[in-house]
């Protein structure tokens, strides 16, 4: 009988070891690393009563998210953008947000490519804006607007304080919470449709021009 237990518990230990190792293969591809998204340039400029952000955005579409695009499934970028006026003495305040939604879709009629761009809402209980919709003929042509922004207006300069430092934060996306729920659940995990990019600069009102 002790013979028969020791066996036993020596069994039950080997199943655990060989359970943890699969929890932790389960582990390593649930943190998996996101595509790289590279930001080339982030760029503040005052343009009249506005403040206007420039961004140059490299990456590229990794196969699994170019195949849905191909089947005719929506994707969708998102980019957010933040100002904040530091303060040494509390918590830094946002002075103004501002987010900016892409919707890429390909059309198999017409063989042509879709992007709609439109502003989230920038603040809790803000509506979205209204989207404007461009049509491609190729992939490439609706990625080039998506990796660029020109002029894009994220704040009014009366919202920055003079002689205080400021600190604008960026970050990009590919909202997953927007696919349809079935992908969504096989994406979980899945590194290919993590693209992400983030990047911060700080700033002095007087110096935008």
């Amino acid at each position: 009988m002790a013979f028969i237990t020791r066996c036993w518990s020596k069994a039950r230990a080997e199943l655990s070891a060989l359970l943890a190792c699969a929890l932790l293969g389960g582990a390593v591809s649930v943190h998996a690393q996101p595509v790289a998204v590279d930001v080339s340039q982030l760029e503040l400029r005052r343009q009249g009563e506005a403040v206007e952000l420039n961004v140059g955005l490299q990456f590229e579409l990794p196969g699994p998210v170019q195949d849905a695009l191909n089947k005719g499934l929506p994707v969708i970028f998102v980019a957010e953008a933040e100002i904040y006026r530091e303060r040494w003495y509390w918590l830094d305040k946002r002075v103004a947000s501002a987010q900016r939604q892409m919707r890429l879709v390909y059309q198999p009629l017409t063989r042509r490519w879709r992007l709609s761009i439109g502003s989230g809402p920038g603040r809790p209980g803000e509506s979205a804006g209204a989207a404007l919709g461009q049509t491609f003929d190729s992939l490439d042509e609706a990625l080039a607007l998506i990796r660029r922004f020109v002029g894009w207006r994220i704040a009014e300069f009366g919202a920055l304080e003079a002689g205080s430092t400021h600190r604008l934060e960026f970050r990009f996306r590919l909202d997953t919470a927007q696919l349809p729920r079935p992908l969504q659940i096989g994406t979980l995990g899945e590194s290919d449709w993590v693209l992400a990019a983030s990047a911060s600069r700080r700033l002095q009102p007087e110096s935008l021009k």
